[in-house]
């Protein structure tokens, strides 16, 4: 199933090119980064059997792109297939 959620990043403001690709390196090719206002996140479309498998692998990822996670955000929309 795909699980759809967001990870804000900790003391990021705007990804840079070489942080973005560590993301891609770490893999997370699921997501996609963006910055806005001063804040920066990855939007996840992961594939997994639960939605915390996905949040746990994704976090995973992140972390070993060296990146901190603020907070992860699961919108309702996403527990619409269950």
């Amino acid at each position: 199933m795909i699980w759809r959620f967001t990870i804000r990043l900790k003391g990021v403001d705007a990804l840079s090119d070489d942080q973005i690709e560590a993301l891609f390196a770490a893999g997370c090719t699921d997501g996609v980064p963006a910055s806005s206002c001063g804040e920066a996140w990855i939007d996840f479309d992961r594939d997994a059997p639960t939605l915390e498998q996905a949040m746990r692998s994704a976090l995973q990822d992140v972390k070993q792109a060296g990146l901190i996670v603020a907070r992860v955000e699961v919108e309702e929309e996403a527990f619409a297939g269950i």
